[in-house]
């Protein structure tokens, strides 16, 4: 490669498909309640069970309103009591409005408490600053006790779900708003706690997380490989407990590391990686991508925020590029 790659074709652009992450979630949710008579369902009026038919499970669906310390002081407590609440809200609000409640009463005493964090990252872009989500990977991948999963589609969003269905303590799950596009049919199975390995590749290696990053980071491969730049692309759907072992076999095969998240640059995915690779003493560059040190330029739709505050293709090949030194 003697220069800069151009970029393919927005992958933005593809019809996403139907249902969303949160639709599947609402759906396995019924599943859950009506199997296990354990679960119990915490809602923070966010209007996605309205019209929900949730059988025997009925009973154990309760709308707490919009009170989210008292939504997760009440998920302790029936967790505490043999329960195993599923808390409803959206992703800001669950990491900054609750977070005494979630580092308190429920990361502390270990309790089996799913947050279902809903709007993440710039999902709910059209509702402003407010409701942008991009602080949560950093809020809780700091809390010991809490595993912290990212589905990428609606098929990986039912399958973490099922496998986080019996872990014994908390867990933080990060979803979208609307569909999102699907991950490649040949993609290898998702397993909670590894990475899923999209791309193999000697050269370079993207680590991404989230369904817009992921697809991102698949577009600028194939760029990148057209350009002899052999790529390997890392899915890191659980951000915690991080999967070290893939994460640094990956960057010691590779000269360079770049990161994908929708997520502020620091404290996410890109911390996480670049800590891991220096703590290791990896000879390996590692550039990140992400929105800066600035709240969210604009509102909008979740894919034209993407695009105005830098989370692009166009970003991964600069930063590949520049990383290489090509």
């Amino acid at each position: 490669m003697t220069g800069p790659v151009t970029a393919p074709a927005d992958p933005q652009s593809a019809e996403a498909p139907v249902p969303s992450s949160r639709e599947v979630y609402r759906d396995l949710l019924v599943e859950f309640l009506n199997a296990d008579e354990r679960v119990v369902c915490l809602d923070s009026d966010t209007g996605l069970f309205n019209g929900v038919d949730f059988g025997k499970g009925a009973e154990r669906y309760v709308n707490l309103g919009i009170a989210e310390q008292n939504l997760m002081g009440a998920a302790a407590g029936l967790a505490r009591s043999g329960r195993t609440p599923y808390v409803n809200t959206m992703a800001t609000f669950a990491t900054t409005r609750a977070l005494e409640q979630l580092k308190l009463d429920i990361a502390l005493n270990d309790l089996p408490v799913r947050i279902a964090a809903t709007h993440g990252g710039l999902s709910a872009g059209h509702l402003g600053a407010t409701h942008h989500a991009l602080e949560d990977l950093a809020v809780t991948r700091l809390l010991p006790n809490l595993t912290v999963v990212v589905p990428t589609d609606a098929t990986t969003t039912a399958e973490l779900l099922r496998q986080a269905q019996e872990l014994p303590g908390p867990v933080y799950i990060r979803l979208g708003r609307d569909a999102t596009p699907d991950l490649p049919s040949d993609a290898p199975p998702v397993e909670l706690g590894k990475a899923q390995r999209l791309r193999e590749g000697d050269v370079l290696t993207i680590v991404a997380t989230g369904p817009y990053p992921v697809h991102l980071a698949l577009e600028a491969a194939s760029a990148l490989d057209a350009a002899g730049v052999a790529t390997t692309v890392l899915n890191l759907h659980t951000i915690k407990p991080l999967d070290t072992r893939a994460l640094v076999a990956a960057a010691r095969a590779s000269r360079a590391v770049v990161t994908v998240e929708e997520h502020w640059v620091s404290g996410g995915l890109g911390s996480t990686v670049a800590e891991t690779i220096a703590e290791l003493g990896l000879p390996v560059p590692v550039r990140r991508i992400g929105v800066g040190d600035r709240f969210a330029a604009g509102n909008g739709g979740q894919t034209h925020l993407l695009k105005r505050n830098g989370i692009t293709v166009e970003a991964v090949l600069a930063a590949a590029t520049e990383a290489l030194g090509r």
